[in-house]
């Protein structure tokens, strides 16, 4: 599936990745391929990817995800790796 994580300022993050798992509002969650559509917001913590090349970390300081026809969109205030 297809990721993308953008900030105000930038695009920190696109391309394809195997599982995501995001700190949501309400606890925290992931996102494997064919994943029903949603939306959450997102609170400050740790996003972690799965790719065919390992793992990878960001932190976010909030925001909100939407998960679509296995595309996922971040809107994050801000990111850090």
């Amino acid at each position: 599936m297809y990721l993308e994580i953008i900030t105000p300022d930038k695009k920190v993050f696109a391309g394809e990745v195997d599982a995501a798992q995001f700190p949501g509002t309400k606890g925290s969650f992931e996102v494997l391929d064919m994943h029903a559509p949603l939306i959450s917001t997102l609170e400050k913590g740790r996003v972690r990817i799965t790719t065919k090349q390992g793992q990878e970390f960001f932190t976010v300081e909030g925001g909100v995800v939407e998960v679509l026809n296995n595309k996922i969109i971040v809107l994050a205030e801000s990111v850090s790796a």
